[in-house]
């Protein structure tokens, strides 16, 4: 590991040198993509420089702990040289987790997907909630949310809602919300105060982007029909509507929610690439799948993985077991507590795997 740590620190200021060079800075392509590999390494050299700081003062204090013979001098060296070790230790499990290969689609934003699941049109409804939650949590981050394709209830609930969600790490952090998520509460459609529990799905894919996915045009059947609203009627006097449909694969993505035939073909062809390279994602990753399945991660959508409880005002994640007591406030998009344990656990994992394999 120190032999990999000296390689990062050593292209770390052999890049600090490349990207002052004048004569770099005018390639501004190739400029911005050493800058951004510059950066990258930033955490992990200023880290492994603190740990290297902080051993040196273990070394020394242990050396003036072997010399000291007063007693209370020894006993406050003695308290020094644990405090170094606690740091010294931390440090090193930072670096670890900082050498750990990072997913190269975390920094992508992300196509979601909610659906309706068991519980007809209480289901319908918290997917509705659910939509709420995400929209608020993107706006505490700073976050764009755009909708892509959507179908209503007459209530107002989601059959199927699909949207973009864009910001910097967007994938990284909404990663984990793939899976079915349960609602336990008195629908607002019973008068009986009987407590119902209903299911809403959710998808999340990083946005594809050119490079990462082609589509043949010759692989696609392109329909256009009219846009229609809640309960079928036309909303539309033109054929705005637009269906793709991928051949090879049998996928449909259909998006009416523009007025303008373009746009709704625009969006269409980003949910059909975001599908398919989710697609290809999944296929690389089956075999290591098999061979372990992780707790925590993108999973199995067909794993419940969160309970929502209002009657209790709580919601659990079944993952990592993690209860936060504060629904109103989590349905409000403060999600960032839950997802951090999420991603702390992850990495746990991952860490373990990696140590195991050594």
């Amino acid at each position: 590991m120190l032999e990999k740590l000296n390689f990062i620190e050593a292209r770390y200021e052999e890049l600090a040198q490349v990207i002052a060079d004048p004569e770099v800075i005018n390639r501004q392509e190739e400029w911005q993509r050493l800058v951004k590999e510059h950066a990258s390494l930033e955490e992990i050299v200023t880290r492994y420089r603190e740990y290297g700081k902080i051993s040196k003062e273990v070394r020394e204090a242990e050396e003036l702990l072997q010399e000291a013979q007063d007693r209370e001098f020894r006993l406050m060296v003695e308290q020094e040289l644990d405090e170094l070790k606690q740091k010294q230790d931390s440090l090193l499990q930072e670096i670890k987790l900082l050498l750990l290969p990072k997913d190269p689609m975390d920094e992508k934003n992300v196509v979601m997907e909610i659906r309706s699941g068991a519980g007809g049109e209480e289901a319908a409804l918290f997917g509705a909630v659910l939509f709420r939650m995400y929209s608020r949590y993107a706006e505490r981050q700073g976050w764009k949310t755009d909708v892509m394709s959507s179908s209503f209830t007459e209530l107002g609930g989601v059959k199927e809602l699909i949207f973009t969600i864009e910001g910097k790490g967007a994938f990284s952090r909404l990663k984990y919300e793939s899976g079915v998520h349960r609602v336990q509460r008195v629908p607002t459609t019973e008068s009986g105060g009987r407590i119902h529990t209903s299911t809403a799905t959710v998808a999340v894919l990083p946005e594809a982007e050119d490079v990462d996915i082609e589509v043949n045009p010759n692989d696609l059947r392109i329909d256009v029909f009219r846009s229609s609203g809640h309960g079928g009627q036309s909303v539309n006097t033109t054929d705005s509507a637009v269906r793709i449909t991928h051949l090879p694969t049998g996928m449909v993505v259909s998006c009416q929610d523009e007025k303008s035939q373009l746009k709704n073909k625009e969006k269409a062809l980003k949910v059909l690439k975001s599908r398919l390279l989710d697609l290809a994602q999944q296929e690389q990753q089956s075999e290591y799948a098999q061979n372990r399945k992780s707790q925590v991660g993108t999973g199995d959508r067909s794993e419940r993985i969160r309970t929502y409880n209002y009657p209790q005002g709580r919601v659990t994640d079944h993952r990592i077991g993690l209860t936060i007591h504060q629904l109103e406030d989590f349905l409000d998009g403060n999600l960032e507590p839950m997802i951090q344990s999420l991603a702390q656990t992850e990495q746990a994992e991952r860490l373990q795997a990696s140590e195991h394999q050594a």
